[in-house]
């Protein structure tokens, strides 16, 4: 599906200009609520860091490029180091039982749909109640965005 061309181009698009937005506001009730929701997930209570380590662990089991190219950037806006951006990748790779605990959500959620005990144990150690929905929330979200991206064909701009 292509994006909008510029000229059909919200105020929101036209300020950030990538196909991810162009395209979805082909449905703009959608788009708008899409927006809205994700806006409150990328400016919610979580950490930026475990934030985009979320992000970047669903992007990678949902093999959305779209999704990597975008957050790999945002990771390393929020202390990510290079080296850990690709780490997450890796599902071997040593973290600190912070950044594990986050990792460990969002592959939970990838290969069985729900958290283990254990994971959710830690989850409300480490968490309030609001960042444990937002977490859970959160990878569900760009899990599904990224089937969205890949049906719809969303080419990673230029």
């Amino acid at each position: 599906m292509r994006p909008l061309p510029p000229d059909e181009w919200d105020d929101f698009t036209k300020t950030n200009p990538y196909n991810v937005f162009a395209t979805l506001a082909r449905h703009p009730e959608l788009y708008q609520g899409w927006l809205r929701f994700g806006g409150a997930l990328l400016n919610g209570r979580l950490p930026a860091r475990d934030r985009e380590l979320a992000i970047l662990r669903t992007a990678y089991h949902a093999d959305s490029a779209y999704e990597w190219a975008h957050h790999s950037r945002a990771a390393l806006a929020a202390g990510l180091t290079a080296q850990e951006v690709e780490s997450v990748r890796q599902l071997d790779a040593l973290w600190s039982v912070e950044d594990q605990l986050v990792l460990q959500v969002a592959d939970d959620l990838h290969y069985a749909g729900d958290l283990t005990d254990a994971t959710w144990r830690a989850l409300c150690d480490r968490y309030d109640e609001a960042r444990r929905i937002e977490l859970v929330m959160l990878v569900a979200h760009y899990g599904m965005l990224a089937l969205v991206l890949r049906t719809l064909r969303v080419a990673i701009e230029e």
